[in-house]
């Protein structure tokens, strides 16, 4: 499990990481394995759940790690649209993590409390 987290969290330079959404919530880890395999070397695939409220079913999205970006966009071109147990999957490259610590609000303030404004009662 620390391999896959760790793939996902930080993928070496030349791997891509790519986004699949709109899964059917029965796809398996290895049925998505195979649709990528056929374009190129997989690092890693995984998909999200509900594990954290007990329930441990999947979210209907997951991340592939490809060995390499070339490999990675063939895929994310073929594989974009394609059903997937009647679903039409949606595929596009994941964004990497933001090194950015904090929270910014829209006014600019980091990691406080939104600036609420009380209602005074009129009597």
């Amino acid at each position: 499990m620390y391999r896959l987290r760790r793939c996902l969290l930080h993928p070496a330079e030349t791997d891509v990481n790519i986004y699949v959404g709109n899964l059917a919530l029965d796809v398996t880890e290895e049925e998505l394995l195979r649709e990528f395999m056929a374009f190129g070397a997989v690092t890693s695939v995984v998909l999200m759940n509900d594990r954290y409220i007990g329930s441990g079913q999947t979210r209907g999205y997951g991340f592939v790690v490809m060995a390499s970006k070339s490999e990675g966009d063939i895929a994310i071109t073929r594989l974009q649209g394609k059903r997937l147990k009647s679903r039409a999957i949606a595929i596009v490259e994941a964004l990497p993590l933001s090194d950015k610590r904090g929270i910014v609000s829209f006014s600019g303030r980091v990691n406080k409390q939104p600036n609420r404004k009380v209602r005074q009662r009129r009597y």
